[in-house]
């Protein structure tokens, strides 16, 4: 029997593919244009080539921020994941305190990111705010805006507040999903809570914490409304990441053509490194 195709959903899909094209690649395309032309003004443009990449990969302002971006993203994941994995393996089941601990959970998620900022930055100057004033009441010199540890600290905690929930939501999501055939088989069986938590808990939620990780990766990669805030990128340059250097290149300076070739390699890093996880973590599982 042979299948028959309807072509009238292809209608249906167009308005997507439409929108999309508006939406990211005709920008694309734009930031592309930009990154292999020069100009002067006056909307005269001159053929440039690759000179703004080999520019800003010879650079060491962008080696620098790239690194920034690297150390941050990897703090973030040593801490957020297996955090994350610890909460949820403690919340309740069952009862009333499941869709308590969800919305608590749900809670810092729902804040926009420059609210978070503006949070943090009030939360932890020293005159004004709660975090600094009573650090400096028990004789701890703290100061996010002229100790570069300091500024650095604030970020990491403000993002593990952040998103550590995201990562809770995962993997609860991973264990209610664990029949309780497999917790009485292990109850019988006379297992351990770690050999629980390592044969039946962790394979079933490997797919989540793929997720989890991924999204995780790219957002703190990406970051940017969060340390500007707060920060700004300093003291100095201790907090300018990737991000926060591109947009003070592009609106800052108006240097438009190395924005350009800045961004396309910025996309490219992001890529890559969610491909090279994401194959890495999905061959292991598979093996497994």
């Amino acid at each position: 029997m042979e299948k028959t195709w309807n072509n009238k959903a292809w209608f249906m899909v167009l308005p997507v593919l439409v929108l999309v094209a508006f939406s990211a690649v005709i920008p694309l395309m734009t930031v592309v244009n930009y990154s292999v032309q020069d100009t002067f003004g006056n909307n005269e443009f001159f053929w440039a080539g690759t000179d703004w990449f080999v520019e800003t990969l010879e650079s060491d302002r962008f080696w620098d921020a790239l690194i920034r971006n690297l150390i941050f993203s990897a703090i973030i994941l040593t801490i957020q994941i297996p955090l994350g994995i610890v909460i949820a393996l403690n919340m309740p089941k069952k009862g009333i305190g499941v869709p308590i601990c969800l919305v608590l959970m749900a809670l810092p998620l729902l804040i926009p990111w420059n609210v978070v900022g503006t949070i943090w930055q009030v939360f932890g100057r020293v005159d004004i705010g709660l975090l600094g004033r009573t650090l400096a009441s028990l004789g701890i010199n703290y100061n996010y805006v002229q100790n570069p540890l300091d500024a650095w600290i604030t970020l990491i905690v403000m993002d593990v507040w952040h998103w550590t929930s995201l990562v809770v939501l995962l993997c609860y999501a991973g264990l209610v999903s664990i029949p309780d055939a497999y917790y009485q088989a292990a109850k019988i069986d006379g297992a351990s809570r770690w050999s629980v938590f390592r044969y039946i808990q962790l394979p079933k939620m490997k797919r989540v914490l793929l997720i989890a990780f991924l999204l995780r990766f790219m957002d703190s990669f990406m970051i940017y409304t969060e340390p500007f805030v707060v920060t700004g990128g300093g003291p100095g340059n201790s907090t300018t990441f990737l991000s926060i250097d591109l947009v003070k290149m592009a609106i800052g300076q108006f240097d438009l053509g190395p924005a350009a070739a800045l961004s396309i390699i910025y996309f490219l890093i992001i890529l890559l490194l969610s491909w090279i996880f994401y194959t890495v973590m999905t061959t292991s599982d598979a093996q497994g």
